[in-house]
């Protein structure tokens, strides 16, 4: 008879002791991971649970481990309590590392001292290493900083200039009165309806198979194409005729146009590719009277609440394009979220603040921005580059003030009030683009819509084409800097390329941010998105007003009609 030796015979650390491993293969293996370490892993807590006997269960030090010390964490896990994301720690409440116990002890020492010490390991505020991130003082500080340096510079305007601001130059500037002839720009928009007539009733056309898909398209491909390049055409033959005010409202009505009919023509050929092209037609079997009946009873029980949607081609209506063109997006679909009523004070609130805001924009615009632009034309013309970049920090404030009242008036205010009254549900027309970290997610967050028009129409067809999405990226910048150039060139009739080299030029700057982003950190990156911004601006403007006066005003430029 083979007789078994008693457990507590063996020594606490035995790893010959072969019948017992073999016997227990499973705690074998508990028992060498303990030994390793003092976790446990949500894989093996079930057999810590489910153990009764502590032998052959040593910690790392060799001394057996009573399971009644884990019980309590073990229980309190099985009860739902813990997570199986984490790793979980089962250590005894008075075991510490090795480098923990000398600090303790030293602390100990420390304190027993007579010197009364104060002194402890620490780091610096401005250390990353010290975790710190209250800096709301330093904000507050540098706020005021900026407001007082603004202030001074506005009493500096004020007593070299006087006061400029006068609500009746701000009449004749938007109405055109002192400039041009007639109501030009107002007729060129109500044209405007040709366009949008044709493109409903080619629509129409294909829907019913009267028209080819082919030769629909070309008519629709052409029907864009002549309305984007009608307003440069007609200002460039008869320029006299408009205003600057008004070229410039034609030129982004048209160009607004222009992507709404793009989407709408797009998105009812992804219509029609879904209900005629890829679903194989087949002749309706005839019904019997019941059936019938019965149908007309189970309509009658639909829900009344539930708002039926609009399908495809009940879409083709003068209401509904009418809509979308005023609707504040630039994305058609065949059911738009919807509102189900006009909050009379939130209107009343965004229509205030488009009346103040503009108001406060022209007078800065008036007082401020005009002088500087017209000071910045001498050393510009001279290439004096220490002058021209006073001239260029000088003008950066006024223009980056009058740029972030802009944004806030147009996206928030005016957009907000726009569907509000058309009772359009989505309000996304911008995000934090303000903690954008580089170039890309800036443009990515800015400008809602338009982001939303180039990935939905332009980005992700490109794609499939076959391009990369590098190649997709280009040829969206390619779009977006030839109507950045549009709207600058076209209206004051001064055909440079400064605006779309400066789009052009928001790729390899995109990749310097990306650059100092991951070796700086995302604030670095955050502040060349902010610097490009408040000096990029102002430098355009100051290229632009030299060029549209070498352009217009040659003669005035020696002349004393243009001493300042």
């Amino acid at each position: 008879m083979t007789t078994t030796k008693d457990p507590k015979e063996q020594p606490p650390a035995n790893n010959n002791n072969k019948q017992s491993q073999s016997k227990n293969g499973v705690d074998g293996g508990l028992m060498k991971r303990l030994r390793r370490s003092a976790s446990a892993t949500e894989h093996n807590l079930t057999n810590l649970r489910n153990r009764k006997s502590t032998q052959n269960l040593f910690d790392q030090h060799g001394n057996p481990i009573d399971l009644q010390q884990y019980r309590k964490v073990l229980d309190k896990d099985e009860n739902g309590n813990g997570t199986s994301e984490k790793k979980l720690r089962y250590r005894r409440t008075q075991s510490v590392t090795r480098a923990e116990e000398i600090s303790n002890k030293e602390a100990k020492q420390r304190k027993a001292q007579p010197d009364r010490s104060i002194h402890r390991p620490r780091d610096s505020l401005f250390s990353w290493s010290s975790g710190f991130t209250n800096f709301t003082g330093l904000v507050n500080w540098g706020f005021l900083l900026l407001c007082i340096g603004g202030l001074r510079l506005g009493l500096e305007n004020f007593l070299k200039y006087g006061i400029r601001v006068n609500p009746i130059d701000w009449y004749f500037f938007l109405s055109g009165r002192n400039e041009g002839e007639g109501h030009n720009a107002l007729l060129l928009i109500i044209y405007s309806m040709v366009h949008i007539s044709l493109c409903l009733a080619v629509e129409k056309g294909l829907a019913l198979e009267i028209i080819s898909e082919g030769l629909g398209m070309v008519i629709q491909i052409s029907n864009v194409v002549v309305l984007v390049c009608l307003p440069v055409v007609i200002i460039h033959l008869k320029g006299s005729a408009f205003s600057i005010m008004g070229a410039t409202t034609v030129c982004f009505f048209y160009s607004v146009l222009f992507l709404k009919l793009w989407s709408y023509v797009q998105t009812n050929m992804w219509c029609r590719q879904t209900y005629y092209q890829r679903q194989p037609r087949e002749r309706r079997p005839s019904i019997t009277l019941a059936e019938l009946k019965k149908r007309k009873m189970n309509e009658g029980e639909e829900d009344e609440d539930v708002t039926k949607l609009v399908q495809y081609p009940e879409n083709l209506t003068y209401k509904d394009i009418m809509y979308f063109l005023c609707a504040p997006t630039l994305c058609y679909e065949l059911n738009f979220p919807r509102t189900s009523r006009v909050r009379k004070h939130f209107l009343l609130k965004r229509l205030l603040e488009v009346l103040i805001g503009v108001n406060v924009v022209m007078a800065v615009f008036q007082q401020w921005i005009i002088p500087s632009v017209r000071n910045s034309l001498v050393p510009f013309s001279n290439m004096d580059i220490g002058l021209a970049t006073e001239r260029l920090l000088k003008l950066a404030l006024p223009n980056h003030l009058t740029w972030l009242c802009f944004f806030y008036l147009l996206f928030h205010s005016f957009l907000n009030a726009l569907g509000e009254v058309l009772n359009f549900a989505d309000r996304n027309f911008y995000c934090d683009w303000w903690n954008a970290n580089n170039i890309d997610t800036f443009w990515r967050t800015w400008n809602m819509p338009v982001h939303r028009w180039c990935v939905r129409h332009l980005y992700i067809p490109v794609v499939q084409m076959g391009y990369s999405s590098r190649q997709a990226s280009t040829i969206v910048f390619l779009f977006s800097a030839f109507f950045h150039e549009y709207l600058v060139s076209v209206p004051l009739q001064t055909y440079k390329i400064w605006a779309f080299l400066g789009m052009m030029g928001q790729i390899p700057l995109s990749a310097i941010s990306k650059y100092v982003e991951r070796r700086l950190g995302p604030r670095m990156g955050n502040i060349i998105v902010w610097a490009s911004i408040i000096l990029g601006q102002p430098l355009c403007i100051m290229a632009y007003y030299h060029d549209y006066v070498i352009t217009h005003f040659q003669t005035a430029l020696n002349g004393t009609d243009y001493q300042q």
